[in-house]
């Protein structure tokens, strides 16, 4: 398959996940880069993170139109993920890919356990 192609469905895949389940396509889209299109662990938070912009303004249009929107601790949530995201990209550089592969294994295992207990 023509890895444009694959990329493509890659974002298809993170996108409907994304609006389905509210999850960051990170939980998608950085282990898929890592694995199956052999980008480093560090371009893969990066390039994640930059899907997110378009991925979470077309979601949240969509659940906005649907009165699935509290606004005010939208807008207080986004001050601090802005502040957060900056710190994060900065100490990111400092850790090396393997410790940064895990860090997010581990990350993922607790939320999944946390959601399963809940």
């Amino acid at each position: 398959m023509n890895n444009k192609f694959k990329i493509i469905g890659f974002g298809f895949i993170a996108g409907i996940l994304s609006g389905l389940l509210g999850v960051g396509g990170g939980i998608i889209l950085v282990p898929l880069m890592v694995t199956y299109l052999g980008i480093t662990q560090h371009i893969a938070h990066g390039t994640s993170l930059a899907v997110i912009v378009p991925t979470a303004l077309a979601g949240s249009l969509v659940y906005g139109f649907n009165g699935n929107v509290n606004l005010i601790p939208a807008l207080n949530l986004a001050v601090g993920s802005i502040v957060g995201a900056s710190l994060g990209a900065r100490w990111m550089k400092k850790i090396p890919a393997k410790q940064l592969k895990q860090l997010f294994g581990v990350f993922l295992v607790l939320v999944g356990i946390r959601m399963i207990i809940s």
